[in-house]
């Protein structure tokens, strides 16, 4: 069973996603440059020896980008999109499971949808009666 964020323990642990989050998207764009290389190589019939070395350098960045997301992953919170760079923690609203989310450029975590809701279906945590958390005040 998942961890259950409160926002406050979201929050703590956001400066640390932020960071294992910002290595995934280097190593993302690695491997789009990687791709882009090998394509070339086989668009210019090079020799198979440039084909295999770039093809398993290629492996060795996608196998890195996985352990990456795994570590993020393990700690309990679900990557939604890299592209759009968005994050949702597991929580507790009252009586019903739902998500805190966050997108990349956001400083904290201050918004929770259901867990059938998207990106699209964001509340503010900071709505008074929204939330069932005692201090929201670290939020604002």
């Amino acid at each position: 069973m998942p961890y259950i964020f409160t926002p406050e323990q979201a929050n703590r642990l956001l400066p640390e996603i932020k960071r294992r989050f910002n290595k995934i998207i280097i190593k993302r764009d690695e491997i789009i440059i990687i791709q882009n290389e090998l394509n070339n190589i086989l668009n210019e019939f090079l020799p198979f020896k440039n084909l295999f070395e770039k093809k398993k350098k290629l492996n060795e960045a996608i196998s890195s980008l996985y352990k990456e997301i795994e570590e993020i992953e393990d700690f309990g919170i679900l990557i939604k999109s890299l592209d759009e760079g968005l994050l949702d923690f597991p929580s507790q609203r009252f009586n019903e499971e739902v998500w805190l989310c966050w997108k990349v450029g956001e400083e904290k975590i201050k918004f929770w949808h259901g867990k059938n809701e998207g990106f699209l279906g964001r509340k503010p945590l900071s709505i008074k009666g929204t939330y069932d958390q005692d201090n929201l005040d670290d939020l604002k």
